[in-house]
């Protein structure tokens, strides 16, 4: 005979309440309005289903199965504050899938643990305490041994079910993927990306609709017929410099009267400077960078580019299109070239070779490898001794030491900062920066000496975002306020410069223009004089254009996008999306257009269709 069940003493409540203020932790930290009525409505009804399945089909260990659902609802909500911290995104199985890649960047993943966050585990280390008291194991096992009333149960069970998808229909064609989940539930949210993924795939254009002209009217660009700067530089080496988390506020910074890149202020003066430029990466952020350089196609929907199919293809690239006129290629990285998949990349993209750890060693480790300055004082001899080829190269130099969260020794401490930035992130990326900074100017001292500066085409930028405006405190955003002059926003954490020095001099000094990392091959390529007209490319020359339309990914919400006055950032739909000034940030109520919106999205369809549709290698 069963035991009679009382609801309010039993298991489904506590653990729904449990769950519910879990829950509202995650809400804390992801939606603007925090926890809310809604939150209760969303999130209960899917506690209710896991809850009821278990008191319906668990006989035995019920307060164990409890237990384990628990546990997998805490991680779920784990995993999407902490994703959210630094990515600003919601994560769903796509990032958990990557989850490898975490152990491998624990301490900057560690940093960005708050105290608080760790109180949705509290109850658990509460259960296992509990676990290894006999007295009241008997207890849970005499209360899960309750069963509840069947005509209660199904009640229970279509309700719930009813308020799922109640919750979930109406609001899955929304685009912004936060606004989806605030709607929906997070966990609702969560179960529908799984199910609407596997039902949903993408649109597969036909190759003979993917044409450089398709592109180029998409993009509202024309190919002149004699491109200003052809061949300025060509036969000149080619050197590619990625800055690690570099942003553009840094450029002219100065912090108590001290500048924090005197080097890249001064080559920025010197030189070609492009302070409208932005990140192009996406989930692979580092090496995602170095995809979108290297071809001009943009990073793949719901993973990093290193971890897709992209790398079983055929890939054009800048590194092949250059060998193909008479170029050696390399690449070099402190890192081991398996962390992110490099070495699937670097076979994709045909770099001729590749300089990793096991170039570098491991001393002077800083981040995930040997220090900035362990990098350039060896790969300048490096690229010495292959200049001294009868090719001309092209050589790809991966910063490394200013990565999140830029903890550097203290002897790497060039800059003393005023007291109110110890302890916080903004400092310790500002001192990072400055020694990223100072080993950049050993870099192009020797680049001098050696004779390479002048026989050399070089572009510097950075490779994504830094200082992710999600994890600032009140009192990190009221330091960056003052520093920048303006609300810190998605203008400013996604502007990147990109820097080119010409030992022809022919190139103007400022460039306004928007670009992006997607622009870097082609505008580098009529630079040396190397034709793309048989090479699809996204991106475009960017001293032959005066206007520009950039799709942006994953860190912000599907269909968002750059044009030549704003940052357009979805909402459910055009309509209610937002447009962000590329000048201070300020929210605008114009500046993009519904039809530049539709063409954003058919660009990033073109890419992927192209590149799906390319020869696997052999």
């Amino acid at each position: 005979m069963n035991k009679r069940f009382n609801f309010k003493n039993g298991p489904i409540l506590l653990f729904s309440l449990i769950l519910l203020l879990k829950g509202a932790v995650a809400w804390f930290v992801v939606f603007d309005d925090g926890p809310s009525w809604s939150m209760v409505l969303t999130e209960i009804p899917f506690f209710m289903i896991v809850f009821s399945l278990i008191e319906w089909f668990a006989t035995k260990r019920k307060i164990l199965y409890y237990m384990i659902a628990n546990l997998c609802i805490t991680l779920i909500y784990f995993s999407v504050l902490m994703y959210y911290k630094y990515y600003g995104v919601i994560a769903t199985y796509h990032a958990l899938q990557q989850v490898d890649k975490v152990t491998k960047v624990g301490e900057s993943t560690y940093s960005l643990i708050t105290p608080y966050y760790l109180f949705i585990f509290v109850d658990i280390v509460f259960f296992l305490f509990l676990m290894f008291r006999p007295k009241y194991i008997a207890k849970w096992k005499e209360r899960g041994s309750k069963r509840m009333n069947r005509m209660l149960l199904i009640v229970i069970t279509a309700v719930s079910f009813g308020l799922c998808v109640f919750n979930i229909w109406p609001n899955h064609a929304s685009m912004n993927e936060i606004k989806k989940a605030e709607s929906m539930g997070i966990l609702n949210y969560e179960l529908y990306t799984l199910f609407a993924d596997t039902r949903e795939k993408d649109e597969i254009i036909d190759s003979k609709e993917i044409t450089q002209q398709a592109v180029n009217d998409l993009k509202g660009t024309d190919t002149p017929a004699t491109p200003q700067y052809w061949g300025a530089e060509k036969g000149k080496n080619l050197i590619v410099v990625q800055m690690e988390s570099f942003q553009n506020f840094l450029i002219g910074l100065t912090v108590d009267g001290q500048e924090i890149t005197p080097n890249l202020n001064k080559l920025v003066k010197e030189n070609t400077y492009f302070n409208n430029f932005y990140t192009n990466a996406g989930q692979g952020t580092t090496s995602d960078a170095e995809f979108v350089v290297n071809t001009s196609f943009y990073v793949p929907k719901n993973e990093p580019a290193t971890s897709s199919v992209y790398m079983k293809k055929e890939l054009p690239s800048l590194p092949k299109l250059l060998s193909a006129n008479g170029y050696d290629t390399a690449t070099f990285h402190t890192n081991s070239v398996e962390f992110w998949n490099r070495q699937d990349l670097y076979k994709a993209i045909g770099f001729g070779k590749y300089y990793d750890q096991s170039f570098y060693g491991d001393d002077d480790h800083i981040a995930f490898g040997a220090s900035d300055e362990v990098l350039y004082d060896k790969t300048v001899p490096e690229l010495a001794k292959i200049d001294t080829g009868d090719k001309p190269f092209y050589a790809m130099v991966i910063s490394m030491s200013a990565h999140h969260p830029y903890r550097m020794p203290e002897e790497k401490v060039k800059i003393k900062l005023p007291e109110e930035y110890d302890g916080t992130l903004l400092g310790d990326y500002i001192r990072a920066q400055n020694y990223a900074d100072y080993a950049m100017g050993q870099f192009l001292e020797d680049l001098k000496t050696s004779g390479l500066w002048e026989d050399s085409l070089i572009v510097f930028y950075g490779d994504h975002q830094g200082v992710p405006m999600y994890t600032l405190g009140s009192k990190e955003k009221d330091l960056m306020e003052q520093l920048i002059g303006h609300e810190y926003g998605y203008t400013d954490m996604f502007n990147i410069p990109f820097i080119v020095h010409s030992p022809s001099g022919q190139l103007p000094a400022v460039m306004e223009r928007t670009g992006g990392q997607i622009d870097i091959m082609p505008t580098v390529a009529n630079l040396l004089g190397v034709s793309m007209e048989h090479q699809l490319h996204f991106g475009e020359d960017l001293f032959n254009q005066e206007t520009n339309l950039i799709p942006l990914r994953h860190f912000l919400p599907t269909g968002s996008f750059l044009n030549d006055q704003t940052m357009y950032v979805t909402g459910k739909g055009y309509e209610d999306g937002s447009n962000f000034s590329l000048k201070d940030n300020s929210m605008t109520p114009d500046g993009s257009t519904e039809a530049q919106f539709t063409a954003a999205q058919r660009l990033l369809d073109l890419s992927n269709s192209y590149i799906m549709q390319l020869p696997d290698q052999q």
